[in-house]
């Protein structure tokens, strides 16, 4: 071997031997298996990870059902991990619903989470909303506080029934020609035309009330109504064994703007109201309110422009120790078509809303 073959022989072999000597340099971040760190930051925090922002609902706006809350999305600070989001509603510093770490829908830049029906909002009231990230039970920095004012609030449950009509829709069922007036409420256009609820569980005892405008005495109807309460969907009114009917009767009756109502309480026997002629203005507001105690009697009143208006008709009869207890419980604003036919069901033209069934005190409606 020459002398410069041997050079360059022990040149190689020295970087060799320089290049295993170093040590590998220390990695500047977590790889992608780096678990979240242990141990809780001031805030509570133990996941290394952005704050998500608010995006909607904020500043206070009523919200609609069903009830979607939407922030912007976190990142780890270090690596990319697949995130959860975990959402709370507050009523002051009560927690009155959390998703735990659900997940959340992802949509571009920002998470969604929708509250399931179940969700026990009180209707028409000031909350407050917030979210963070979560990663394999480490959870990140709260989000800054969201504000809203909860839905209006429209449903049946049990023995009650809330339905605004304000909000475009009912969570009735629409029977005939209807339609909705913007800001003010549901019109019933014909003497077929109805919205129908059915109680899952029947009231023994409480009230169907609502405010009506426009339903008056120059309407086309003979013996009308404008409310009305059966058993059952198939039995005739006129004759059913739970029937209820308010009654406001319209231009082809004899005394047109007689107001009365009927009640059987499953013993065949009518108990009717003192009927009184009343004139009714077509531009406004009037509030009409039957109830009912476990047997004992019943009320039918109806007050001018609110439930604290002036009384312009109240009466009240005895049920002689009967039960109003229909089952299946139907209730209608208006009422179905009996054997008298159209002209005996609903006085058509009424706007309706603000309708309430059930066994407590009205709840307050927006107005």
């Amino acid at each position: 071997m020459t002398r410069k073959a041997l050079l360059c022989t022990a040149t190689s072999m020295l970087a060799v031997a320089l290049a295993c000597g170093k040590s590998a340099p220390a990695p500047t971040s977590p790889s992608a298996t780096t678990q979240p760190e242990a141990g809780a930051a001031a805030d509570g925090s133990t996941l290394k990870s952005t704050t998500p922002t608010i995006v909607s609902p904020a500043g206070g706006a009523q919200v609609t059902d069903p009830l979607t809350l939407t922030s912007s999305k976190a990142t780890g600070k270090f690596v990319d991990l697949a995130l959860s989001y975990q959402f709370q509603v507050r009523s002051g510093s009560t927690v009155v619903y959390d998703s735990g770490a659900t997940g959340g829908v992802g949509s571009g830049n920002n998470v969604s989470h929708t509250l399931p029906s179940s969700a026990a909002l009180n209707p028409d009231t000031d909350y407050t909303w917030r979210v963070r990230a979560a990663y394999q039970g480490a959870v990140g920095s709260w989000s800054a506080d969201g504000s809203f004012k909860s839905p209006v609030g429209a449903f049946i449950r049990g023995n009650e029934v809330r339905d605004p009509l304000t909000i475009g829709r009912t969570v009735g069922i629409l029977q005939g020609a209807t339609q909705f007036i913007p800001g003010e409420g549901l019109k019933l256009l014909a003497n077929d035309s109805t919205v129908k609820y059915e109680l899952p569980t029947t009231l023994t005892s409480g009230q169907f009330s609502m405010l009506i405008k426009g339903a008056d005495e120059g309407s086309p109807g003979d013996k009308s109504k404008v409310f009305s309460m059966q058993q059952g969907n198939d039995s005739d009114i006129t004759t059913n064994s739970y029937r209820f009917t308010a009654e406001l009767r319209g231009r082809n009756y004899s005394a047109p703007g007689s107001v009365t109502c009927r009640v059987i309480a499953g013993d065949g026997v009518s108990r009717d109201c003192v009927r009184l002629v009343k004139n009714f203005t077509s531009t406004r507001w009037y509030f009409w309110k039957f109830s009912w105690n476990e047997g004992t009697n019943f009320t039918m009143e109806v007050r001018e422009d609110s439930e604290t208006g002036r009384i312009i008709y109240t009466d009240t009869r005895g049920l002689s120790g009967r039960i109003y207890r229909p089952n299946p419980h139907m209730l209608y604003l208006g009422a179905p078509v009996g054997r008298a036919g159209p002209i005996d069901a609903t006085l058509p033209g009424g706007i309706y809303k603000n309708v309430y069934v059930g066994p407590n005190a009205r709840p307050t409606f927006p107005q």
